[in-house]
């Protein structure tokens, strides 16, 4: 890992810190990030870099000393942004760490407006993309599968019919799949953040065709208890494509070469196809999955959905050519 490398990444970490907000599975799954990424390219020092953030023995300052290069320092400030509001609004702590970087690399207001304003309405999608409250208190995960499980209950009299149509059905999850896929072939800094609120949506529609409405809460529990969380999770995209060779050639937002990440492709279409699935197993059946099995029946259905993808590339990539920020505000809003 370059010196440069390590000091992007080491930002990123401490923006993902920023708001003290983090719980315990949000660090484990950071810890997770740092050692998958750091095994997969052979980068040994990876985890480390992850506990010397996590115990403080490095800062903004010490880490943004590596960044001489002005390119460098403005991809160090949007992937802290992105990483900041990856979880919604920005809080107070947020912005004050984000002040106390744009100072320290030494950016103008002009250098970090254009990242802002994309970040802060991709932002607003995930705040929007579900319900902040049902209509009625959604259900607590992780309910534990009796020794003899029942056959599933009917859905709330007061929902939609559950879906009998297991073919619109998987090509709806396969759809949102792929317009996931396509967001990470995209060069700008808003596109890998979008992906969170179109998974957000996609849950929730899940769910409301097997009569169940859902909140913001538990979708966002939902995705924590099977490890996507929301700053983790745009933390592990940004790590794959900055590993990937991004550093080569920057011009645009992310860089064109972040854009054009393989691996960042396989991941978001492989984790949104196996959260789709995995959706729609637990209201198809009642929600009589445990913790344990939830993470199990996830971890299952990743491998196939990685395979699938190959089998889909053409489709992502048409349908990256023909994205922008405006059509995936639609979406969302839709």
């Amino acid at each position: 890992m370059t010196p440069q490398q390590q000091a992007i990444l080491t930002i990123g970490l401490l923006a993902a810190f920023a708001d003290g907000a983090n719980d315990e599975r949000e660090r484990e799954h950071l810890r997770q990030i740092a050692e998958s990424l750091g095994g997969e390219s052979g980068l040994s020092s990876l985890p480390g870099l992850y506990q010397q953030v996590l115990l403080k023995r490095v800062d903004l300052a010490s880490a943004s000393a590596a960044l001489s290069d002005a390119a460098h320092r403005q991809l160090a400030y949007e992937m802290a942004v992105c990483v900041c509001d990856a979880d919604g609004t920005l809080s107070e702590p947020e912005r004050r760490f984000l002040d106390t970087l744009s100072a320290t690399l030494g950016l103008t207001r002009q250098d970090t407006a254009t990242v802002e304003r994309e970040a802060g309405q991709i932002a607003e999608l995930t705040d929007i993309a579900a319900p902040a409250a049902a209509a009625k208190t959604a259900p607590t995960l992780a309910v534990p599968v009796p020794p003899a499980a029942p056959a599933a209950p009917a859905a709330p009299a007061s929902g939609p019919s559950p879906v009998t149509d297991d073919k619109a059905a998987d090509r709806s999850i396969l759809n949102y799949a792929i317009l996931c896929g396509a967001l990470e072939l995209l060069p700008q800094s808003w596109a890998s953040m979008a992906i969170i609120p179109l998974q957000i949506k996609m849950v929730y529609g899940i769910g409301k065709t097997q009569g169940y409405e859902l909140d913001q809460g538990h979708i966002r529990e939902l995705l924590a208890t099977v490890g996507v969380g929301m700053t983790s999770q745009y933390l592990e995209q940004f790590g794959r494509k900055l590993l990937g060779g991004l550093l080569g050639s920057i011009g645009g937002g992310l860089g064109k070469a972040v854009g054009r990440s393989a691996t960042s492709m396989a991941f978001s279409f492989a984790t949104t196809y196996a959260l789709g699935q995995l959706a729609r197993r637990y209201y198809a059946g009642g929600r009589q999955m445990s913790t344990a099995l939830l993470k199990d029946t996830f971890n299952g259905l990743l491998g196939p959905a990685k395979e699938l993808q190959g089998r889909y590339l053409p489709e992502i990539q048409q349908k990256a050519a023909t994205l922008d920020m405006n059509q995936v505000i639609g979406m969302v809003r839709s």
